[in-house]
Parts: structure tokens; C-alpha cells; sequence
């Protein structure tokens, strides 16, 4: 493992370090070309609604129920993450696990995408409602897999196999925990700790898979920090900071959507009152959030390994003995 930044990580290293959040998966492989999967992240044990709000570095991706979100500051059900063609299977399967789940009438799921096509038969939409359904009943607060899990199965990030990532850090009073579905960035910009490993690694020692878009990330940011909506928009507009540290840059083609969420003020509708954290105290939240975004990235670098999917494409693992020898030649291993 390769530590980033300054603060320390919760005990899992994850977004379950965030007390009541879950995450679910299910992995998709099958035959030479379906390599996809669904992801959900449950931000509350009972289903109750917190605040949250998000932010778009760059917007040639999906995150669906957004508008809801931003006019009322508020999360009311799982966020589901899976690949481009399966956002409408995925999104009316959290619908009817709501209904199931008898939490109201009416829904506006959030479910984010990016695309695996390279990887996996895209087109034939092989995520089905029963897979989002197993992915939610496998949830869990532990320490979970991470790598070519889930919605990240069939995923590319600068060019290695990337994936589901996540990270946790500390606070002197809280926690902040991220997700990532990393399918983003060019080879030669990933830095890693400040490292420019990209350049050091290039295409003509670890083969680079063929070329394409640069892809996208979607990162959940959760913390269990009484913040207010406008204050979660600010955490994910942070969290940004930490795809910029690895080197993305929020490129034309690529969709970099973020939500943050905070547990805080548990379900601040019903109670009728929130407590805040005063703004001038939101320092280390930022820092917080900027450093286990980035750590999220790695990560999902670090867990993924090698896949051939579709049409005989490869993608490399990024090698962790040629990381290390990199890493000790900059002085940060």
C-alpha cells in the first residue's frame, strides 16, 4: 500500500469508516466480452434521508436525480454506480427496492455511469434489475473489495485497469470516507504522492490499451460532519482537487461528477432541527476530503488487475514492483 498526504485514515481505509454507510457489489464476467457491474453506496442503516450536494468538474457523464438534490439539499436514496448503457436498469431497481422497502410513493434515484466499452460488450446491457437487487442486499459496513469490482469491473484509469476505490481520513473531530469508480486519465499526467509515475511507466514499458476517450470518474464523498447542503457542495468541490493531484483534468470527453453527503444531521427533515460546523472549521474537512479522494484513485490502481475483455483487448495492471522501485527512486516509499 502507498500512503498519500498528511492525515491519517480511518481503521478500514474506506467509505464505511463513515458510521452507517454500506456499499454493495456486484461483478459481472462472463465469456470473452462481458466484463460490467453494478455498485450501490447506502449512506444511511435505515434508509433515512441526510444533506448533500454535488459538484461537476466536468459534465460529458450522467448522475441522475441531481436537480432534486440541489433544490432540496437532500439524498433520499442509494447511489447506484454501473456503466453507461445501464443507468435506466439500475435506476429503476433502486425505485422498486424503495417500494419494497415501503420508503414513499415517489423516487428520483441517484445513479452515476462510466463508460467500460473497451472492455465489455457495452451494447448488450447485461446489468439486470436482479444484479442491483443482489448488490443491495450484499452490502456492508466492512472493509470491501475494491479493484475490477462492480461498476468498476470493466474500468481503465490513465491507461492501467482502474475501478472501485476507496479511502478514508481523519479529522480531529471526524471522518471523511470516498468512493471512486476511476475510468479516467492519460497515461504519461498520473502522478502518484506527487511522483510522476505516468511519465516513468510509459507505453513502452507497461502496454497501453488502445486508443479511446479519456474517460470518467464519479466520487462519493461521505462524512459524518453536521454540515449543511451548501457546505457538502463545497466538500465535493473539494474532493476535485484530489483527481487534479493524480493527474485528471476534467478533459472534454471525460464525465467528473461528485456528490458529497453528510450524516451528521440525521434526517433533518423528520427532526425539524441541524446543527452546523461553523465555516471557519471546514479547513480540515477539505483537506480531509482532497487527500482520501486521491488515496480512492490509487487505491483502485493498486486492487485492479490485469483483464482481456472484448475484441482481445488488454489492459495492464499497474505493476507494484515497478511502482515501488519508481516510488523509492523519488524518496517516497
Amino acid at each position: 500500500m502507498i500512503r498519500v498526504g498528511e492525515l491519517d485514515p480511518g481503521p478500514l481505509d474506506a467509505i464505511t469508516d463513515v458510521a452507517g454507510v454500506r456499499v454493495g457489489h456486484t461483478t459481472l464476467i462472463e465469456g470473452d466480452d462481458v466484463r460490467t457491474g453494478v455498485t450501490v453506496v447506502l449512506p444511511t442503516p435505515d434508509g433515512s434521508l441526510c444533506f448533500a450536494a454535488p459538484h461537476r468538474l466536468n459534465g460529458n457523464g450522467e448522475l441522475t436525480g441531481l436537480e432534486w438534490v440541489r433544490e432540496t439539499g437532500l439524498l433520499t436514496t442509494p447511489i447506484g454506480i454501473t456503466n453507461t448503457f445501464s443507468v435506466g436498469v439500475v435506476r429503476d431497481a433502486l425505485v422498486t427496492s424503495q417500494h419494497r422497502a415501503n420508503r414513499g410513493r415517489w423516487h428520483l434515484p441517484v445513479v452515476g455511469e462510466t463508460y467500460d466499452g473497451r472492455l465489455n460488450d457495452i451494447e448488450g446491457m447485461h446489468v439486470k434489475a436482479e444484479h442491483v437487487f443482489a448488490a443491495l442486499e450484499s452490502a456492508t459496513d466492512g472493509s470491501g473489495e475494491q479493484g475490477c469490482v462492480g461498476g468498476g469491473t470493466g474500468m481503465i484509469c490513465y491507461g492501467f485497469k482502474g475501478g472501485i476505490g476507496e479511502a478514508s481520513r481523519r479529522t480531529d473531530d471526524h471522518v471523511v470516507g470516498v468512493l471512486v469508480q476511476a475510468n479516467h486519465g492519460r497515461r504519461r499526467r498520473l502522478a502518484i504522492d506527487g511522483v510522476p509515475v505516468g511519465r516513468e511507466l510509459d507505453a513502452e514499458r507497461i502496454p497501453l490499451p488502445a486508443d479511446g476517450p479519456a474517460g470518467s470518474i464519479i466520487v462519493v464523498v461521505a462524512t459524518d460532519a453536521p454540515l449543511l447542503p451548501h457546505q457538502c457542495a463545497r466538500l465535493a468541490q473539494r474532493a476535485a482537487l484530489g483527481i487534479a493531484r493524480t493527474g485528471g483534468a476534467g478533459e472534454d470527453s471525460s464525465g467528473d461528477l461528485l456528490l458529497a453527503f453528510a450524516t451528521g444531521n440525521r434526517d433533518p427533515e423528520a427532526n425539524g432541527t441541524a446543527t452546523v460546523v461553523p465555516n471557519e472549521r471546514l479547513n480540515g474537512l477539505f483537506y480531509a476530503a482532497i487527500e482520501a479522494t486521491e488515496q480512492a484513485i490509487v487505491n483502485a490502481l493498486l486492487a485492479a488487475k490485469t483483464m482481456t475483455g472484448r475484441d482481445g483487448t488488454t489492459v495492464h495492471a499497474l505493476p507494484h514492483e515497478a511502482l515501488l522501485e519508481v516510488m523509492q527512486r523519488y524518496g517516497r516509499a
